[in-house]
């Protein structure tokens, strides 16, 4: 059986392949403007969440994918406390192209990421004294679908546009 496996191997050269190589915090910031002020309320902050991913090839297989997370969490219009932070990581993409590249490096890379983020966004806003807060997951395939379809609607709307009217 292994010698199966290894003539398989010089066949697999060419398969696709996918590795994550390494995680990292590339920034992360805490702000806490109206402290101590704010600890004297009651806590029901409100939360918003910005959230944006990146990439770039770093050499022919290699990326690294950027999600960014900006939490601002208030007290009527005090600003309680913002939590910025990037989480990145560096990936190994080899025979996976086109389409298929896209969907991988704007969705799949960035869940794999997030468990990170939210992890480190909890231990720094518990560091500033604050009750924890732990993210509900994303659906970064839902939300790469929709940017696509956004791109492709705008690209359809700039060639309507261009067309000659008669």
């Amino acid at each position: 059986m292994a010698e199966n496996q290894q003539a398989a191997g010089g066949e697999n050269a060419n398969q696709p392949q996918f590795a994550l190589q390494r995680i990292y915090i590339k920034d992360l910031s805490f702000e806490s403007p109206n402290s101590p002020a704010v600890f004297q309320e009651q806590w029901k902050p409100q939360v918003n969440l910005d959230l944006n991913t990146a990439h770039n090839k770093i050499s022919d297989n290699q990326y690294e994918v950027v999600l960014s997370l900006t939490i601002t969490a208030k007290m009527e219009e005090k600003v309680a406390y913002i939590v910025e932070i990037q989480q990145a990581g560096v990936f190994l993409v080899k025979g996976i192209e086109g389409p298929q590249l896209g969907q991988m490096l704007g969705a799949y890379c960035p869940t794999i990421l997030f468990p990170y983020a939210r992890e480190s966004i909890d231990t720094i806003v518990n560091k500033g004294s604050f009750p924890g807060l732990m993210l509900a997951p994303v659906n970064f395939d839902a939300i790469y679908a929709q940017a696509l379809k956004r791109q492709q609607d705008e690209a359809a709307g700039q060639a309507a546009e261009e067309e000659p009217k008669h």
